[in-house]
């Protein structure tokens, strides 16, 4: 009988530029670091609202936990969709073709964002418009499923009224209460692998 004892090793195909000091080393926008094709974890970029240490503390837990998880940093990561109610910051939100298409190839994708209600739900429903896969998101501030399914999110819990439904991906589990900047509490971690894992 073998055990094994220590650390476990992943092998992560890296980003194609220097991180950065702010938000635990995670790498400038429009960059990936690739590990396996089951989960890819969405950042927003890193930048004084988007500060993405979560994000590095949840995807080493879930290679960990035996879950391959790849990141992908946004290009157009800061602001909000051309289409949201309040567009009111200087820089517009997006998706490039080939951020579109790397994200595709995973089986779940993990969407972390802020801690602005129409921030979270516009972004969210812009991604799920371009991509036909199951989304787990993670943000600071408090949403439901039925803010999301109001502008037409498809969610798991609720759905958008007949002839609303604009997205071709799904949110299937919500994990609120994770702040930017801070170290995540593994009760947060926990809740996240375990709903990961039902879906990945």
């Amino acid at each position: 009988m073998k055990e094994s004892i220590g650390r476990k090793t992943r092998f992560v195909e890296c980003r194609e530029s220097r991180g950065l000091g702010v938000g635990g080393s995670l790498a400038q926008k429009a960059t990936i670091s690739e590990s396996g094709r089951q989960v890819v974890a969405v950042a927003m970029g890193p930048g004084k609202r988007h500060i993405t240490k979560p994000v590095c503390e949840i995807t080493y837990e879930l290679r960990e936990q035996g879950i391959e998880t790849s990141v992908i940093v946004i290009n157009a990561g800061s602001g909000v969709p051309a289409d949201a109610p309040d567009v009111s910051t200087s820089s517009l939100f997006g998706l490039d073709q080939i951020e579109i298409d790397r994200i595709q190839q995973f089986k779940v994708v993990l969407i972390h964002l802020g801690n602005v209600k129409n921030h979270i739900t516009y972004k969210a429903r812009l991604i799920l418009r371009n991509v036909d896969m199951p989304a787990i998101i993670v943000c600071q501030a408090p949403v439901d499923f039925e803010d999301f399914a109001k502008i037409g999110v498809k969610t798991r819990v609720v759905m958008p009224k007949k002839g609303n439904v604009g997205t071709k991906g799904e949110i299937k589990e919500i994990i609120t209460g994770v702040v930017r900047g801070t170290t995540i509490s593994q009760a947060k971690l926990d809740e996240i692998v375990m709903k990961i894992k039902k879906w990945a």
